[in-house]
């Protein structure tokens, strides 16, 4: 179960995880050991609540797939099991990136004192501008 907060957990059986070759260079291992982790989460056909899909599915994020599947690499680690916990705890970041609910912006005027400071400083430019033209006699 990958806990993303005190009420929402994943079950395993949700998350698909298999092991493939990390790619780059490397020594003698790098071409017989399976260690890097690619990480297949369906966000459509998941126990999440309702909002978290809808969420998700609005993230511009290049790990989300136009069927709805996150799709994580991790193979930065040399051993699998490091890789595979990155991968999860990844995944754990995302979802919990759309449980907080995002303030509300409460749209506000410019006070009278801004307004009177932009005017006079639009002036003063105006001014010191006007002293660089050429003098017509």
């Amino acid at each position: 179960m990958l806990q993303v907060s005190k009420t929402v957990a994943i079950p395993d059986r949700e998350i698909e995880i298999s092991a493939v070759r990390s790619q780059g260079s490397g020594g003698q291992n790098v071409n017989k050991v399976a260690t890097a982790i690619h990480l297949r989460f369906d966000i459509v056909a998941s126990s999440l609540p309702d909002i978290y899909k809808q969420r998700l599915l609005k993230l511009n994020d290049q790990r989300i797939t136009k069927e709805g599947v996150i799709v994580i690499k991790a193979q930065e680690h040399r051993s699998q099991e490091q890789n595979r916990e990155e991968a999860l705890k990844r995944l754990q970041e995302l979802i919990q990136s759309v449980t907080i609910v995002p303030k509300k912006r409460k749209p506000t005027k410019p006070s009278y004192l801004s307004q009177q400071k932009r005017l006079d400083s639009k002036s003063k430019r105006s001014r010191i501008k006007a002293t660089r033209r050429k003098v017509i006699e």
